[in-house]
């Protein structure tokens, strides 16, 4: 594991900086972009860079293995079921990370797709939802697992995309979530579904290099598809394969990225807008706003990429709050699904605080 994590984070480093050498100039947001907190020509093309350090450290198992460097993992036949699988999505984001021109209902018909080829391919599916009193019926209608699990892998990119708005934040979210299910994986003796989510957070680990602080790349629609896809996928395999992980281990994992997606689309309908339409009424953009720039001198809150750089950490708190407890009690369902309560509970507390303005003390920069 070792290895294959050092070689997956090697290639995304350097195929990161080559996608950000080549397209330096091209393919970056408009300026009047309303999730643009950045200043100058970034591209944002990371993605092609995480998936060449993921995809090729698994494809070079083999060669590991040969060298004695690598366990027994067979990965050759079912590497290629999921590049097939991530075609539809990641070639969408591409093409929208290219032209700024892919439409939500396009990109929501190839996360969708993606979504049916999982199914098809991977035979994925939700086979229950860890309360007895719920799964005896549950098993009685297999469709509805199915319909699930491609519901979770359609939406799941899409809450990658919505907060992966500053430098350091989607791609934390995303490498912490791969080691806690990687973890959990080698638990119940599961190394294929460990070795791939090793491979992503190593791969994750090298786009950050470029991605913070500095902000010289991002990952761009690709990337968040890419992590949205793989996650999910692993997330449903690891819980059909092994009784012993509740349905809400990965739930709680994922619990920040999934309620800002809910949270964002009942504010918007509130409101009488589109759910599909781009703002800068998320979370982490009130922080940027309301919360960074209170703590920071005059001058640092006027220098963009500080500001950038300083709200990620204070979003990163709900990792710590979601993957401990996650970890933890990853067998039990009652309790996941009472800390995912309290995180939506905790969540909408801190969005009405940041609306009225109302910052904590212990935030608060001294008084002079």
């Amino acid at each position: 594991m070792i290895s294959l994590a050092l070689l997956a984070f090697v290639l995304s480093l350097v195929f990161t900086l080559w996608v950000r050498r080549v397209f330096r100039r091209t393919f970056s947001y408009s300026p009047d972009a309303p999730q643009r907190f950045h200043l100058g020509d970034v591209p944002r093309l990371g993605g092609l860079g995480l998936l060449a350090g993921w995809a090729l450290g698994l494809a070079a198992l083999p060669t590991l293995q040969w060298a004695g460097m690598a366990g027994n993992i067979d990965l050759d036949a079912r590497l290629s079921r999921w590049l097939l699988m991530l075609l539809p999505a990641f070639a969408g984001g591409v093409m929208e990370d290219m032209t700024q021109r892919l439409t939500v209902r396009w990109r929501l018909l190839l996360t969708l797709s993606s979504g049916a080829l999982a199914w098809f391919l991977l035979g994925v599916s939700v086979p229950r939802l860890g309360f007895e009193w719920i799964d005896g019926a549950w098993t009685h209608w297999p469709w509805l697992g199915i319909g699930f699990a491609v519901l979770a892998i359609t939406g799941l990119p899409h809450a990658f995309n919505i907060i992966d708005g500053y430098n350091g934040l989607a791609g934390a979210v995303a490498m912490v979530v791969c080691l806690a299910l990687a973890h959990v994986a080698l638990q119940v003796g599961d190394r294929e579904l460990a070795a791939m989510a090793i491979a992503l957070a190593a791969a994750t680990a090298g786009f950050l290099v470029w991605n913070y602080p500095r902000g010289l790349i991002f990952a761009g629609d690709a990337g968040a598809y890419l992590w949205g896809l793989l996650i999910a996928t692993l997330s449903l395999l690891l819980v059909q394969r092994h009784p012993v992980v509740s349905p809400w281990f990965p739930m709680l994992l994922l619990i920040y990225p999934v309620w800002e997606t809910l949270f964002s689309i009942y504010r918007k309908l509130w409101r009488g807008d589109s759910p599909g339409m781009a703002d800068a009424l998320h979370l982490h953009q009130l922080v940027y706003r309301r919360l960074v720039r209170s703590v920071l001198h005059e001058d640092e809150a006027k220098n963009m990429l500080k500001r950038n750089n300083r709200t990620a950490p204070y979003l990163w708190s709900f990792i710590v709050l979601t993957v401990v407890p996650a970890v933890l009690f990853w067998r039990y369902s009652g309790v996941l699904l009472g800390f995912c309560v309290l995180f939506a509970v905790s969540y909408v507390a801190a969005y009405v605080m940041l609306v009225r303005f109302k910052v904590p003390r212990v935030l608060q920069p001294p008084r002079q």
